[in-house]
Formats: C-alpha cells, sequence, structure tokens
C-alpha cells in the first residue's frame, strides 16, 4: 500500500523547522568589488565543526527521477548541515520530515523553484536529492570529517509522489 504524499508549496516558515530557505531575494544585498559584483550575503550558516568536522563545497548532478515517485526512505546527518543550492535552475524536489523517537515521521514534501537553495539543520530527516525533468546540478555544501554523519531510515509503507504541474 502507499500513501500519496501532495507537494506543497514552499515558504520559509513552512520549511523552517527542517532548516533554511535560500532566496536571494529575501537576503541582504551588498555591491563589492568596486559596485562590478552583487553579493546576496549571509544565506545560511554552516553547521559543521561537531566532532572536529569542516566544511566542504562539492557539486552533485542529480539524474530526473521518474514520476509517480516512491519515497521509502529518508536520512539524516547527525553531524552536520547540509546545503543545497541549483546551478541548474529547474524545479527540485524536497522531502523532510520530523524525529519520532529516533526515525522519520510524517513527510512533507515542497516543490522548490529552480533559483532557490535550501540548508537541512543538523539531524533533519530529509530525502536525497530529487531533480525534476532533466539532469540538474546542485552546489552542495556538507561536512567532512571523522565520524558517523549519515543515518538512514525506511518507511514500512511507501509515500507516493505524483508527477509535479510543469
Amino acid at each position: 500500500m502507499t500513501r500519496e504524499l501532495k507537494l506543497e508549496t514552499l515558504t520559509a516558515d513552512a520549511f523552517a523547522p527542517f532548516g533554511t530557505m535560500m532566496d536571494i531575494s529575501a537576503s541582504e544585498l551588498r555591491l563589492i568589488n568596486g559596485g562590478t559584483t552583487e553579493r546576496f550575503h549571509g544565506l545560511a550558516m554552516a553547521d559543521t565543526e561537531t566532532g572536529g568536522g569542516r566544511t566542504i563545497l562539492s557539486l552533485f548532478r542529480g539524474q530526473p527521477r521518474v514520476f509517480p515517485y516512491a519515497v521509502d526512505m529518508m536520512e539524516r546527518h547527525p553531524l552536520g548541515s547540509q546545503a543545497f543550492f541549483p546551478v541548474t535552475e529547474a524545479d527540485w524536489i524536497a522531502v523532510v520530515a520530523p524525529d519520532v523517537d529516533g526515525r522519520p515521521g510524517q513527510p512533507r514534501a515542497f516543490l522548490v523553484p529552480g533559483h532557490i537553495g535550501l540548508q537541512y539543520d543538523r539531524n533533519v530527516w530529509h530525502h536525497p536529492l530529487i531533480a525534476v525533468g532533466r539532469v540538474s546540478d546542485f552546489l552542495v555544501m556538507d561536512r567532512e570529517g571523522d565520524g558517523v554523519n549519515l543515518e538512514e531510515a525506511s518507511y514500512d509503507e511507501p509515500y507516493l509522489i505524483a508527477r509535479p504541474a510543469n
């Protein structure tokens, strides 16, 4: 049996229990380099130093998912936050869940516009990257270092995401 997981409209308030929405239109704009560069300042703050960790930047290339898509597992990173900012301006989906006694609870799915990034707080349950419609690149900030920084958990019954409206 599968349960339907409806895509929600992404807002900073709706996503706040899980992390930070990185929207350049809501950030502090600073002109730098003699006015030739716009700096969208302080979009998120990395939380990666637990247990001697350090912040790294990587490029992730997400393959488009096939819809309807079954969400049957979640993951979390207990030692560091993880941020995704799309380089390819294509919509993507973020699935997050509260912690319920050490396991992911009822998930929520957000359709994320292709110009918005998200940072998952440390220890927040989330589904791996869900690219929509085409191969999509993301600049990813996360933690590198000693310690176990990945936990995975499966749902007894999957949640199904229908094809996003284009």
